[in-house]
């Protein structure tokens, strides 16, 4: 039996468009030989639809291109995922479609509630197992979830009988080291169950949201066979063929990348290809073409820029630096020279006169000084004032550039530069901007990020000799206890006990936890971390608990 897994970058709501892309995939994976086409989970709609599933109509429209799709199936068969039923009596289904008619349907049984997950205010679980005879062998069909909870689905499938080849449709979101869990997960449930896996799954941006693809085929032993490219859409095809012994060996037929002696648990380069995508489709998908975003000279703007050029075109990039009397020339030269590496549109767009016609305005005010936090911030809501009147003006979305540590402590002025249409590094720590700059220098073999940018002490250059360690502890501190605090939900006597500082830790945490208001207000960006603000940690803004120790 030979299978084709189309991975492709489905867009939510674009329900014509995804059946198109299916189309196109299926007729080119039976040109290929294939007796079985497969595409990831909700492929019909995308995924995460969130409260389009509430829509009746939407509904009717998912069942609509369904039966589309099933008309342009031949003999070979096809099994898509979909969103089926009706409001309050919806199914996250996989469909099985041949000869132009839905032959089967599967309702996921493991409907996930956690994390970037809402499945359980959306859809009803399945309670039947289904299965399917293809070349005399027997396929058995899951969704996502459903092979993460192996003793569930050893119950769940019992009465089944003899697997031959277990089918898994999913739409699992990235994160650095998502790949090694994947593939303990699937190396697992081959063993547990004695059989071959084909795992299919979703490519693309979709909001915070980044699905990675590398589909799998897995041997019953556990080997992972074969794996189809990430971050873009690919197509992998293998034959499964009963050994002497009657267990399904699993032989790639097309597959860009085969599993090597070596494979990290967490790469740079995937958290920049992860970026990459986010990126482009948020920009694209939106609507969008061109980008603009202040160029400061420093490492996060730097480094945005840097994604934007390749996630879009430098001709799509306008980079603005909109110096002050407290901006350095090193780094308006840095960001000259950036956008010279990149190739990118760039325009020089000073603030001085303005910030003085506002500082005079503001004056009439008794109490207003020019020595403060409120001084500093001025000057960042001036940069994104003028940011957004060109956005308003040209139609180009507008990139924000505050990194994880930043955006955890508050560290950034609301209505600043946390004004825009897309957190490109919003949950990329501080520590790895850096390496991604270095990664960004070394895959390009010259230097992109310039190395002053990377090694420059760094400032919001908001006042005279500011640096960031003026206000905040060490950005490999920071970040060990934001990790702690945000990702692995330790307790401040936990942290501590890690050899933190007593009086750092719980300054970082109150300032963490007072600045939930200004997180809620501020754009979405790329999901990269296995615990993200946003769809991933939600707090309460109106928050007094704090555990002392």
């Amino acid at each position: 039996m030979r299978v084709g897994l189309g991975q492709f970058d489905a867009t939510v709501g674009d329900i014509t468009g995804n059946v198109a892309s299916m189309t196109r995939l299926y007729a080119e994976l039976v040109e290929a030989g294939a007796d079985i086409v497969v595409f990831p989970e909700m492929s019909i709609c995308g995924y995460p639809a969130e409260d389009l599933l509430h829509k009746p109509h939407f509904l009717e429209a998912n069942r609509t291109g369904l039966e589309r799709l099933a008309r342009a199936c031949g003999e070979v068969v096809m099994v898509v995922g979909f969103a089926e039923g009706e409001k309050d009596a919806c199914c996250n289904s996989a469909a099985v479609l041949k000869n132009g008619k839905i032959e089967k349907i599967y309702r996921k049984g493991m409907l996930p509630n956690y994390g970037v997950f809402d499945e359980q205010r959306y859809f009803k679980a399945g309670t039947k197992p289904e299965y399917i005879e293809v070349e005399g062998m027997r396929v058995f069909i899951t969704i996502c979830e459903d092979i993460w909870e192996l003793d569930w689905l050893d119950d769940f499938t019992s009465p089944t009988g003899k697997k031959d080849l277990l089918l898994n449709i999913s739409a699992s979101p990235f994160h650095a080291g998502k790949l090694y869990e994947r593939r303990q997960i699937l190396r697992g449930c081959a063993k547990r169950f004695n059989c071959a896996i084909a795992y299919c799954n979703l490519v693309g941006g979709q909001d915070e949201l980044v699905f990675d693809g590398r589909s799998m085929f897995v041997d019953f032993s556990g080997e992972v066979v074969a794996r189809a490219k990430g971050f873009e859409e690919d197509t992998l095809i293998a034959d499964i063929e009963p050994d002497d012994s009657g267990k399904c060996r699993t032989k790639a037929v097309k597959a860009a990348w085969k599993w090597g002696d070596v494979e990290e648990r967490y790469k740079i380069e995937e958290v920049y290809k992860a970026l990459v995508l986010g990126t482009r489709d948020y920009v694209g998908k939106n609507g969008f073409e061109k980008v603009i975003l202040g160029l400061s000279g420093g490492i996060d703007s730097s480094l945005v820029a840097a994604i934007a050029a390749e996630a879009l075109g430098p001709e799509n990039v306008l980079a603005v630096t909109m110096p002050s009397r407290f901006n350095s020339a090193e780094t308006i030269t840095d960001a000259e020279k950036l956008a010279e590496n990149l190739g990118i549109q760039f325009e020089t767009v000073p603030i001085g006169e303005v910030l003085e016609e506002f500082d005079d305005t503001l004056s009439l005010l008794q109490g207003w000084g020019s020595e403060g936090v409120a001084y500093e911030n001025l000057q960042a809501r001036i940069r994104g004032t003028i940011l957004m009147s060109y956005s308003n003006q040209f139609g180009c979305m507008v990139l924000t550039t505050g990194n994880k540590s930043e955006t955890a402590v508050g560290y950034s002025t609301l209505y600043g530069d946390t004004a825009g249409g897309f957190a490109v590094i919003r949950d990329v720590p501080k520590t790895m901007v850096y390496e991604l700059c270095r990664y960004i220098n070394e895959s390009q073999g010259r230097e992109v990020v310039p190395e002053s940018v990377i090694t420059r002490i760094p400032s919001a250059e908001l006042r005279e000799n500011q640096a960031d360690s003026d206000s905040l502890p060490d950005y490999d501190i920071l970040d060990s206890i934001l990790k702690g605090y945000i990702e692995e939900d330790k307790s401040a006597a936990q942290i501590i006990e890690q050899g933190n500082d007593a009086e750092t830790v719980h300054r970082v945490i109150r300032l963490v936890d007072r600045n939930e208001y200004k997180r809620r207000q501020s754009p979405p960006g790329v999901k990269i971390t296995p615990k993200a603000f946003g769809r991933d940690r939600r707090m309460p803004i109106t928050n007094r608990y704090y555990q002392n120790d």
